[in-house]
């Protein structure tokens, strides 16, 4: 560890600073590079310990791979990546792997995260084998059916396959798999987007009963804003690899300051017309990230874009309890 530089102790969790993760584009017999997608292109993050941050934008916006790339499921380009003081982007692999204990994952699928040949049992233990957690197959078998009981689940159902399992029960086992190895953080990376509706509601109760009673971390990373209405402390806007808008839940519903939030809002159905505002509807397409805008990479869809918007790339301007990417939150703009 002595390899790994360090920051002070604070209710910090996880700081990410000018993160990026681009993939090479390579062509020709000789895969020559001509190109990168710039999937992750400098997003700053900060979790405090016991929140809820909420990652949110349209599908394609790099979401995932920032969740990936903290895990070091997929190797960052640049950037700082600091948990608990100890910069996790610059260790080793093998210096890394303790770390990859303290930050597990969820992922969409619940099938596709289990083996169809592995016995619940084995699955919820794997990682405890891994990290060598439990003194024998014994106690590791006690702890794997205290951590279905927690995700309330018959530990009697152990020795089943995934298959036998409803979406919902799978998504269960894959948090108490997560759970199993004592996690301080837990990525949970669109948990809840394959399930039905009512599925859905009882899983965010489950992480959210689990996050008080064992002072859990999360990021979430979603499309809905809905659940991120109802999960998340606070939100930060993704669009085309970098934060647009970052600030408290209850404001950033309330009172948006980028117009790409804006029209994210927007698009949220209303029963009650008198509650939809004058938001901007989103038009066009997203840009490649392969060749992204020069300026503001929003501006090509913007409805209040002007000269500037299209020639300088803004700041991280303050706003409230956060930031916002857009040169309207400028203070020196006339």
């Amino acid at each position: 560890m002595s390899a790994a530089a360090e920051l002070p102790r604070s209710e910090t969790l996880l700081r990410v600073e000018g993160l990026r993760t681009w993939f090479p584009i390579r062509k020709g017999l000789f895969r020559k590079t001509v190109g990168h997608v710039r999937a992750v292109d400098g997003v700053d993050l900060e979790i405090r310990a016991g929140e809820t941050l909420a990652l949110v934008g349209e599908s394609g916006c790099g979401k995932t791979t920032v969740g990936r790339s903290l895990l070091r499921l997929e190797e960052p380009t640049a950037g700082r990546i600091w948990f608990d003081g100890v910069d996790l982007a610059r260790l080793s692999r093998a210096a890394m792997r303790p770390y990859r204990q303290e930050i597990q994952i969820v992922f969409q699928d619940p099938l596709a995260s289990l083996d169809p040949r592995m016995r619940i049992r084995d699955a919820v233990a794997e990682g405890m084998e891994t990290f060598g957690i439990g003194a024998d197959a014994a106690e590791r078998t006690e702890r794997v059916a205290a951590a279905l009981q927690r995700v309330q689940l018959d530990p009697r159902q152990m020795n089943r396959y995934p298959h036998e399992f409803s979406g919902g029960q799978r998504q269960r086992i894959c948090i108490a798999r997560a759970l199993a190895v004592e996690p301080r953080l837990i990525v949970c990376d669109e948990a809840t987007s394959a399930l039905d509706v009512s599925i859905q509601a009882q899983i965010l109760n489950l992480l959210h009963r689990l996050q008080d009673e064992l002072g859990l971390t999360y990021l979430f990373i979603t499309h809905d804003l809905g659940v991120v209405r109802y999960l998340a402390d606070r939100v930060s806007v993704m669009y085309l690899g970098q934060i647009v808008e970052e600030g408290r839940t209850q404001r950033i519903f309330e009172d948006p300051r980028h117009p790409y939030t804006k029209a994210l809002l927007d698009a949220v159905p209303s029963v009650d017309p008198a509650r939809r505002s004058a938001h901007a509807r989103l038009e066009g397409d997203v840009p490649s990230p392969s060749n992204p805008p020069p300026g503001c990479r929003f501006h090509t869809r913007c409805p209040v874009a002007f000269e500037r918007c299209g020639r300088e790339e803004p700041g991280r301007y303050a706003v409230a309890d956060g930031h916002a990417r857009c040169f309207l939150e400028d203070p020196a703009s006339p």
